[in-house]
């Protein structure tokens, strides 16, 4: 059974005037097609092989297998990025992710502030992350393929900040996209998703 390219969880065009559908045509249709293409040619016939997702990236990150992780873990980060941004993102987080988010940041604008920080002293390419371990939220950032998973960390929401991300609509503004996100875009409701998933499994 090989890895199988998710579809968009809305139309091509729905994120638009703030991501366009040509740069989610290239985004999905070409850069994550080519992690999920370039990962099934490498496990096949090997170890990985019939595995999930998850478990393939666990497996190549013991094993130092850089070639598969960097493949199944970019497949992975993708598919979480699409289900971070909604059609009718952004606003306020509600409930118990809301509260968390007040205490740990203080308040809506300290969690803006410190995630677009993050976001921005990225250097290159890679991702930044709100994550929750052991009952606290934090931001992080992880450089190129390299996910939360590895680190006993639980995702609730990324922003992919390499620029095949935002170039074809921002340029080199990656402030601009960022403010965009955070503004129009950021899906509350799956973040609290997770947020509650995690909290029941602890």
């Amino acid at each position: 059974m090989s890895i199988a390219l998710p579809d968009l969880p809305y139309a091509p065009d729905a994120l638009e005037p703030h991501v366009s559908a040509r740069t989610l045509g290239f985004h999905h249709g070409k850069h994550h097609k080519a992690y999920v293409d370039k990962l099934n040619a490498a496990i096949g016939g090997t170890g990985y092989e019939g595995r999930t997702l998850d478990d393939i990236i666990a497996a190549a990150h013991t094993a130092a297998d850089t070639g598969v992780f960097n493949n199944a873990a970019q497949a992975w980060n993708h598919t979480f990025l699409w289900h971070s941004m909604s059609p009718s993102g952004g606003g306020e987080p509600r409930g118990a992710l809301a509260e968390a988010i007040n205490a740990r940041f203080g308040s809506l604008d300290g969690f803006r502030e410190k995630f677009k920080a993050a976001a921005l002293g990225q250097f290159g390419s890679g991702w930044t992350w709100l994550v929750r371990k052991g009952g606290v939220l934090d931001i992080i950032s992880t450089g190129n393929a390299e996910t939360p998973l590895t680190d006993g960390l639980t995702p609730l929401l990324t922003l992919d900040v390499w620029e095949h991300a935002y170039y074809l609509d921002y340029q080199n503004k990656r402030d601009a996209y960022i403010d965009a996100f955070l503004d129009k875009l950021i899906n509350w409701e799956f973040a609290a998703q997770n947020y509650e998933s995690d909290r029941a499994a602890a």
